[in-house]
């Protein structure tokens, strides 16, 4: 199908399923993009740190909260897009990859953005009520630091560690939802899915480097300079041997820890094959992280699972 030239015209670099977008109405496309729907690997990293709590807790029979999971994480972090692209429009106007963003190229307005966000967070809503108020509880508790991200970058060199905390927050979501014990095991997972958040989105921000610089925004890439390898694997592994420890607290045997080793591999071959230079290099290592937490998922189910026995 060929794209319509409003739709190709106003696409960033790393937009996908252009043909898919392209199927909608011209005035829904900026809400679609707006909300990110074109770029789907945000909601996948959002997902799978929530889909690993629910299946290292021993949730395996639990697939219908799996999907209001998944629904959430899409809905939510198009909101949070939303909100993002609310505060930085002043910014975006000013990077080249992120120019063309609906809200600071004018194509929506600020209240119809505000509007759009209020609508997602109606549907997030929704998927709130399907969890036991404990974890209930805990999901609000992200709130105020989703409120504080879009400043980060102004203030902090390290945007990507704030990130971490929000983007990976689903991990005790979804295990307070299972079981309120074991959280020592729920504290190693977050964190380290914390720092496998820090590694990827750092490797993300080197598309923005010399953009950044100019405008002042700061970044993890940034701040490692010529260090942004050794940096991402440093964060890697903090990432692998946390998540070690929640599989042998919940399981102490070696057959946990031996089915760390695909993911553990996966990252390696991230970092081992980035090119810092190359955008379209960094962009499809930072892609392969939703490989990564598929693999991980399944670390988690064979670990929680033999947690449940």
């Amino acid at each position: 199908m060929t794209e319509s030239p409003s739709f190709s015209d106003h696409s960033v670099p790393d937009t996908e399923h252009r043909s898919l977008i392209s199927l909608l109405p011209a005035w829904a496309r900026p809400y679609a993009m707006l909300a990110r729907f074109d770029r789907p690997i945000g909601w996948w990293l959002l997902f799978w740190p929530g889909a690993w709590g629910v299946l290292l807790a021993g949730g395996q029979d639990r697939w219908g909260l799996i999907l209001w999971l998944l629904l959430g994480s899409i809905t939510m972090r198009g909101g949070g897009c939303v909100y993002n692209d609310i505060v930085d429009a002043d910014l975006d106007r000013k990077v080249a990859r992120t120019a063309a963003r609906p809200v600071a190229s004018g194509r929506v307005s600020v209240q119809a953005a505000w509007i759009w966000l209020l609508s997602l967070c109606m549907v997030g809503l929704v998927v709130l009520l399907q969890l036991r108020w404990q974890a209930q509880l805990v999901a609000l508790g992200s709130l105020g630091m989703v409120a504080a991200y879009p400043f980060m970058k102004r203030i902090t060199w390290w945007p990507q560690a704030w990130l971490g905390l929000i983007f990976t927050w689903a991990a005790p979501v979804g295990w307070i939802e299972i079981r309120v014990d074991r959280l020592d095991a729920m504290l190693a997972l977050y964190a380290g899915s914390i720092a496998w958040c820090i590694g990827y989105d750092t490797i993300y921000a080197l598309q923005d480097r010399e953009d950044d610089a100019l405008v002042g925004i700061r970044s993890s890439a940034l701040r490692l300079g010529k260090h942004v390898r050794l940096g991402v694997c440093a964060f890697y592994v903090a990432a692998v041997t946390l998540w070690a420890l929640a599989f042998w607290i919940m399981r102490p045997d070696w057959v946990a820890l031996v089915a760390l080793a695909p993911v553990a591999a996966h990252l390696g071959f991230q970092v081992l094959t980035l090119d810092l230079d190359d955008g379209g290099n960094a962009l499809a290592r930072f892609r392969s992280n939703r490989d990564a937490g598929l693999i991980m998922a399944l670390a988690c189910w064979v670990v929680g699972n033999a947690g449940v026995i």
